[in-house]
């Protein structure tokens, strides 16, 4: 498979109002990060709340500026690109976040949330985009029914499946998923990896998924990197990070896995220093 996206050394640094020791701080959320994804590959970006995974894919994405490093996209330094520079950009990368009520606009319908995409980039007649929005609605698995429903009259999963609707909206060849079904019930988590797979066959899409649910990230994920303090400290295909992890914070994080049946369970589990 052909590269997509590489990040080299990328950082970004937040400097704090807080005093430490009388100076200021900088909090170093994203430390010197390298990565690469392929077209069509799912990259599962794990670690514990805080050690930096959201930040470090809306910095990819670029709605945050790194403070230094290089992202390049099909081969392309996008790294110093304007928002202006960008904006073409944007039909081909997209990002699902992890509350879709704050997500979606409340005053707007379903209808006008799928479409904006389209009506953002210019992209069709009137008649063609409500067609397409209502072939979008279907392809999450939503009756085209609902396109003049607000978000307040739908579940949670119905309403992430109305983010993903919207981020597929423009055939993007990049989706980040930023911990978007860890809000969501068990079961109904189950529904939408499932249609994420099924999109992603669908559409060639490639995939961050970024979560802190191992289990969820072991189904959906063809490479693992683990994060932690800003850092990748581990990176390897899915069965060998799970199997045969080599960083001790990677075997900690794997240990805190819950096991259902009791003859399986560990008497011991590792823990972490404070």
């Amino acid at each position: 498979m052909s590269e997509l996206l590489r990040i080299e050394n990328i950082t970004q640094y937040f400097a704090s109002n807080r005093k430490l020791f009388s100076k200021g701080y900088v909090l170093k959320a994203v430390d010197g990060v390298s990565l690469s994804l392929a077209k069509g590959e799912t990259l599962g970006l794990v670690g514990e709340s805080g050690c930096g995974k959201s930040t470090l894919g809306r910095t990819i994405l670029k709605l945050l500026e790194p403070s230094s490093g290089k992202i390049w996209f099909e081969g392309q330094d996008i790294t110093s690109l304007s928002r202006k520079q960008m904006q073409p950009l944007r039909k081909e990368m997209q990002i699902v976040f992890q509350d879709p009520l704050e997500s979606l606009n409340a005053r707007h319908s379903i209808g006008m949330i799928i479409q904006e995409p389209f009506d953002i980039h210019n992209i069709g007649t009137k008649e063609e985009r409500k067609q397409w929005v209502k072939e979008l609605l279907v392809k999450v698995g939503l009756p085209e029914e609902c396109v003049n429903r607000y978000p307040h009259e739908f579940s949670g999963g119905q309403r992430q499946r109305i983010g993903i609707a919207r981020a597929i909206a423009l055939k993007p060849k990049l989706l980040i998923c930023d911990e978007s079904v860890s809000a969501l019930d068990v079961s109904v988590q189950a529904q939408i990896i499932n249609l994420l797979i099924k999109l992603q066959q669908e559409l060639e899409l490639a995939i961050i998924f970024i979560s802190h649910d191992l289990s969820v990230v072991r189904h959906i994920s063809d490479r693992v990197a683990v994060m932690n303090k800003g850092k990748i400290v581990e990176t390897g295909d899915t069965l060998t990070i799970y199997n045969h992890p080599q960083d001790e914070y990677t075997k900690v994080l794997l240990s805190a896995i819950p096991i259902t049946h009791p003859s399986q369970r560990k008497k011991k589990r590792s823990t972490l220093p404070c």
